[in-house]
């Protein structure tokens, strides 16, 4: 798996503090209720206060593209599976989809986040990306 090391800042620190416990968290209005996309900073109706909720993990997808990029100290490319899950809690999430062949991948597919470690120095922090469901 390749994914580019990711170190937290103040605004995503909760977040990341919930993927090192292998907890997808989402936020939710307190005011609507409305389940909301990590980086949401207001609800669809302007409302600011929001907590983080834990969500299943779980979802769709819904679109993907291959990236080639060259990593690993390698001159080989390397071709990254991004893609476009749909939470079933509701909001979309950008991510990387792993351990999924490339003729089986189709819109709907149902998957699950896994959470590995972005990079191997302290800061680097566990990142939310996607594998199929075991019953897939």
């Amino acid at each position: 798996m390749n994914i580019q090391p990711v170190v937290r800042d103040a605004a995503t620190s909760e977040f990341f503090d919930g993927a090192a416990r292998g907890v997808f968290l989402v936020r939710r209005s307190t005011e609507t209720g409305e389940v909301l996309a990590p980086p949401a900073v207001q609800d669809s109706v302007g409302n600011t206060d929001l907590e983080w909720v834990a969500a299943s993990g779980l979802g769709r997808v819904v679109s993907w593209a291959f990236v080639p990029r060259r990593g690993g100290g390698s001159d080989t490319p390397v071709e990254l599976t991004i893609g476009v899950v749909e939470l079933d809690e509701g909001p979309w999430w950008w991510t990387q989809l792993v351990d999924i062949e490339r003729d089986t991948l189709t819109a709907g597919l149902r998957v699950r986040a896994v959470f590995p470690k972005s990079g191997p120095a302290e800061a680097d922090e566990y990142v939310p990306v996607f594998t199929p469901t075991p019953d897939e």
